[in-house]
């Protein structure tokens, strides 16, 4: 199986490659890894004092890295000895997190090949390493395993679809023995790992529940969009696609008149463009990177054409969209219900635990079609009381959850 798997590893590096002569996000991909070694080898040499110790963690992309961004922190306020290698798998998470102040390294990390992985794993004095949530490259954790680096996933969750549970998935699950602990999000991962002879698990919780109360508890604003939602029913459209902005779309058509803020979830300029273009139908449109104290006042529709504001523009919001749920699945729906915004989404929610208890306590409303959500719309901008319930719900749902960070930085003792 392990040659499968890295026959698998080079096809995919070698796709991406192609995709990169025409792709920009691709080309990203590339060009970020190219002379990693030698700039990290570099960078470490330089940096590194012989009293420091260096902590490896590896996210996948910006979502992962905001679950174990907490972790980081942690560790860095407990001991100035700690030095932080951060590395990202996507684009979308390096980019815009290459000049985190929180990490002393940042970079992407090489394919996943046994050279790579020996040579990654060899040439770093590694205290630990932390994986999040669902970032399992074979390779690396042979050689962390190897090496006898404890090594932790941390808010990780686990599936009985996913491969490791799967008649053909021994040999996957015997690569998770390179974890020294697992502290996992809900009770069904813990029962699913003991299953299969993995007892040292912790259920921990969701770390992304203390980075989102942290987010409202030290607030940044922005005077223009204050300006913007001023007095007005404000719905906040996040993470959104085509098939969510439609469905925004026709809803503002028909029902009481609001204002709407729209981050889609690509900011490329083609897709700004088309953004704009679509929701200008339905009134006046405005791109934030081109707002001022005298045309936003004017303005129906105000499209986020920047990544990294999102978090926070839902204080502006009384509902929330949250994009994807008509296609891989919803986004980050803790972002809005940590500023009290009840959250609607399409139906592809069933992987997320949060959705599922927010809907059975009427906090997040799934919607089907036009006509679901337009009801929903209607109740929750019309009907205060409802309001006012689902957004209590929402904001003490993140309130109760939080403390995963603090049960796995307890944890582990270096």
């Amino acid at each position: 199986m392990r040659i499968v798997y890295n026959i698998l590893v080079r096809l995919y590096s070698l796709s991406i490659h192609i995709a990169s002569l025409f792709n920009n996000k691709a080309k990203l991909w590339v060009d970020g890894r190219k002379n990693t070694f030698e700039q990290l080898e570099k960078k470490i040499r330089a940096e590194l004092k012989d009293d420091e110790e260096l902590i490896w963690f590896h996210c996948a992309s910006l979502g992962e890295f905001e679950q174990g961004r907490t972790i980081i922190e942690k560790f860095k306020v407990q001991s100035s000895r700690f030095k932080v290698l951060l590395t990202f798998f996507s684009p979308s998470g390096y980019e815009v997190q290459k000049n985190y102040k929180g990490a002393d390294f940042v970079f992407y990390l090489p394919i996943d090949t046994p050279g790579n992985a020996k040579r990654f794993v060899e040439m770093l004095p590694l205290k630990a390493a932390f994986f999040v949530k669902y970032e399992f490259w074979f390779n690396y954790l042979f050689q962390l395993r190897r090496k006898t680096i404890p090594t932790y996933l941390i808010s990780g969750i686990f599936r009985e679809e996913q491969y490791f549970f799967k008649w053909y998935g021994r040999w996957a699950r015997n690569q998770l023995k390179a974890f020294k602990h697992f502290f996992l999000q809900d009770e069904k991962s813990k029962q699913l790992l003991t299953q299969f002879g993995f007892t040292n698990t912790t259920l921990s919780g969701d770390t992304r529940f203390d980075r989102v109360y942290e987010i409202a508890q030290n607030k940044k604003e922005f005077p223009l969009i204050k300006l913007f939602a001023e007095g007005a029913k404000v719905l906040v459209a996040g993470s959104t696609w085509e098939d969510d902005e439609e469905l925004v779309i026709s809803c503002r058509l028909s029902v009481v008149s609001f204002k709407i803020i729209v981050a889609p979830h690509e900011i490329d300029e083609d897709n700004i463009n088309q953004v704009v273009a679509r929701f200008s139908r339905i009134g006046k449109c405005l791109r934030y990177s081109q707002a001022n104290e005298q045309n936003i006042k004017q303005s129906q529709i105000l499209i986020i054409d920047n990544i990294g504001m999102l978090s926070l523009i839902y204080q502006y919001g009384q509902v929330a969209y949250i994009g994807g749920g008509f296609g891989d699945g919803i986004h980050n729906i803790l972002e809005a219900a940590t500023f009290g915004l009840p959250t609607i989404f399409g139906p592809n929610y069933k992987k997320f635990n949060e959705a599922e208890e927010l809907i059975k306590s009427e906090g997040s409303f799934p919607v089907n079609n036009i006509s679901e959500f337009e009801t929903t719309i209607n109740k929750l901008f019309n009907d205060k009381g409802t309001l006012s319930k689902a957004s209590a719900i929402s904001k003490n749902y993140v309130v109760n959850k939080k403390g995963a960070t603090e049960i796995i930085t307890s944890s582990i003792k270096f």
